[in-house]
Formats: C-alpha cells, sequence, structure tokens
C-alpha cells in the first residue's frame, strides 16, 4: 500500500514538474507535436502505477526524455522559421473581404459548423462582416471585422483618454508582499497608515491593490 502511495505521489511531483519545464501553453495552443508529447507522457506516467512489478524508472526515464525533446526543439523553432513550419504548420486564411475561401477550408478539413460556431463566440455571427479570417496552427480562428463593424473606440470620438495599466497587488491572501511595494517605492509605513485609514488589519485583507491613479483600494476576508 505504502508503495503505492510513494509511486503516485513521486509520479505526480515529476509530471508536474515536466510540464512545467514544456512552457505555459494553454491546452488549446497546442501544436499538433506537443500535443502527441503530452499523450504520450500521459500514458507514460500510468505506467509505472500499474503494477509494484514494473520499475519505477521505466516511466520516469522516458517521460523525461520526450520532456528534453520538447524543449529542446521548443527552443531551437525560436531560431528556425522552417523548423517552426514542420512542427506547427501554417496559419490559412478561409475568409477573405467578406467571402468563404472553400479551397482553404478542404486543406484545413475544416467544416462550415466549425466555423461559424467560432464566428458566433467571436461576436461576429455574419461571414460578410469579416474582412479577414485566419484559421491559426492551434485551431482558434482569429477574426478581423470590417471597418464599418467594428466597435467605436475613444480614437474614433477624438475623446482623449489617459493611461490606465495594471493595478499592483500590494497584499494577497493577508500576506504583504513586500517585493512589490518596493517596486512601486513605498514602505510597509505607508501601507500601515492606508490600512489605519480604512480601519482594516493587513492579516483580514483578502486582496490589497494599488492602481495607476494611486488609488488604494482593499477587499475584506468574510471570516
Amino acid at each position: 500500500m505504502l508503495d503505492i502511495v510513494f509511486r503516485t505521489v513521486f509520479t505526480y511531483f515529476v509530471l508536474l514538474l515536466i510540464i512545467r519545464m514544456m512552457g505555459k501553453r494553454e491546452i488549446s495552443q497546442l501544436s499538433p507535436f506537443d500535443f502527441v508529447v503530452a499523450i504520450m507522457i500521459a500514458d507514460l506516467a500510468v505506467i509505472p502505477l500499474q503494477s509494484s512489478v514494473i520499475a519505477l524508472w521505466h516511466g520516469i526515464v522516458p517521460m523525461v526524455i520526450l520532456a528534453l525533446m520538447e524543449v529542446m526543439l521548443s527552443f531551437a523553432a525560436l531560431h528556425s522559421y522552417r523548423l517552426r513550419k514542420i512542427l506547427d504548420g501554417n496559419a490559412q486564411i478561409v475568409i477573405k473581404n467578406g467571402c468563404l475561401l472553400k479551397s482553404e477550408l478542404r486543406k484545413a478539413r475544416y467544416n462550415l459548423d466549425d466555423l461559424l460556431a467560432q464566428l458566433r463566440e467571436s461576436g461576429y455571427p455574419n461571414v460578410e462582416d469579416i474582412e479577414v479570417g485566419v484559421l491559426e496552427t492551434s485551431g482558434k480562428l482569429s477574426v478581423i471585422p470590417k471597418s464599418q463593424k467594428r466597435p467605436v473606440t475613444p480614437e474614433d470620438l477624438k475623446v482623449p483618454t489617459g493611461y490606465e495599466g495594471l493595478p499592483t497587488i500590494l497584499i494577497m491572501d493577508g500576506i504583504v508582499l513586500k517585493q512589490e511595494l518596493a517596486g512601486i517605492g513605498v514602505d510597509m509605513g505607508w501601507l500601515e497608515d492606508k490600512l489605519a485609514e480604512s480601519g482594516v488589519p493587513a492579516r483580514k485583507v483578502f486582496l490589497a491593490t494599488l492602481n495607476t491613479q494611486g488609488k488604494f483600494n482593499i477587499v475584506e476576508c468574510d471570516k
């Protein structure tokens, strides 16, 4: 029983490390090569868990080899256009100026139901509203609507806007992030003053942020 527990826990952490090594792509963004490697690693991870007779390294070593191959090929692809084309394929234009390119759809073996579904997800259900539709190597459809169909922006209306940027997280789960404080040039004394103004101790703050306009916002814990 203890052997099974050890094998499961050890394999889990090895698998977690391998997945972290392979990068941060989402499942929907995996290339065919990445997808095959992921399937093979998943199958290999089960081998040492099937029987205590099978040595643990029979599954771990092949997983590590596949992960190293993935990392090396991914690194090589960063510097080689041709290798990227071999591993990932090419993006295809399937809609141009509101017209479907049937030949490209056939090449990609991409049916109309899938196309229309992704158009609806993009918020443009009418093909004639699309300037360019690109089927990416991940299988996702990128949509560029015609200029007349795009949402109005402040630039179109000549309305000036200020910089927004991302807020800085200062407290998370009741823990003060001192590195973030240093990054914006403030210290614990400044934070304590802000918390004193709100009347909430740091340990009860679920989330505290400072936006680029200098506004301090806190969310309290419900405990």
